[in-house]
């Protein structure tokens, strides 16, 4: 596999320079002069990309008739109306969007914009992003802020209705509000602790009280028998363990400390203290 680099501003100075001289390939037989400030500008919007420093410049050239100058004016318009050249199955295409989720989670709202704005002005798929948006809300901010997956599937949704442009404002409305939200990763915790107990040790059957009874064979072998109905019990909580024996007080899943899931904290801290009391 080769990677691609960018060019750095010199080679493509360079290269700007071959294109307006080469009479075969380039535009020389045209006998155009590139303003010294539009080829800067056309260096620094065009980001090392050689094939779409040479398509603005093309573009830019249609502008102005032979033996013209291009102004930076003509280098401008031909970039706004030219997306980036983007490789969508390219590292580009996922570092942009790595660059989008980890900026999220470090809650950095003005990189979170800026990746996001280039993301969506490479002409990339805009529910590539807004899928990345919500797997970012679930997996980053988590309980924390149980708003936040709601934000950003409504996001994801409007985008799908609106389109683009107009799709731009709910995602980005989604990216601020996701990177002002504190952050909590606890799910993710217990869903990998959930999986190593299930793969790595052994899998318990459920026990005969949790178990479905809606048959008379069922019953006697004592499915359901000694289930005990939480709303029955004061607090909804009921003096009855609901994990195997074995795996009587493992903690899969663990709080964290900021925002929302401060509360979930404290009701499940006073579930066990009810049932410890009932016991």
């Amino acid at each position: 596999m080769v990677r691609l680099d960018a060019l750095d501003s010199e080679a493509l100075t360079q290269l700007v320079g071959r294109a307006l001289t080469d009479r075969e390939r380039g535009l020389g037989a045209r006998g155009l002069v590139l303003d010294p400030s539009a080829g800067a500008r056309l260096v620094e919007l065009c980001d090392g990309d050689a094939r779409r420093t040479l398509i603005v410049l093309e573009a830019a050239a249609d502008t102005v008739s032979d033996g013209g100058t291009i102004p930076t004016s003509a280098i401008v318009e031909a970039v706004q109306h030219r997306p980036a050249a983007h490789d969508k199955d390219g590292d580009a295409h996922y570092d942009l969007l790595s660059a989008l989720h980890k900026s999220l989670r470090n809650s950095d709202a003005q990189a979170a914009v800026y990746w996001l704005g280039r993301f969506l002005a490479a002409d990339a798929d805009p529910l590539q992003a807004a899928r990345r948006v919500v797997a970012m809300a679930a997996e980053d901010v988590g309980l924390a802020d149980p708003m936040a997956l709601q934000v950003a599937v409504s996001a994801l949704h409007a985008v799908e209705f609106l389109g683009m442009p107009e799709g731009w404002l709910p995602l980005f409305e989604a990216v601020i509000y996701l990177a002002g939200a504190p952050k909590s990763n606890s799910v993710v915790s217990a869903i990998a602790a959930v999986k190593s107990q299930i793969e790595n040790e052994v899998r318990h059957p459920v026990p005969l009280h949790l178990r479905n009874a809606p048959t008379k064979l069922m019953r006697s072998e004592g499915h359901g028998k000694g289930y005990l109905h939480s709303h029955d019990h004061g607090g909804g909580v009921a003096p009855m363990e609901c994990l195997p024996d074995a795996l009587r007080g493992r903690k899969f899943y663990v709080p964290g400390d900021r925002g929302f899931e401060q509360k979930v904290a404290q009701r499940l801290a006073e579930a066990d203290e009810l049932r410890s009391k009932k016991r």
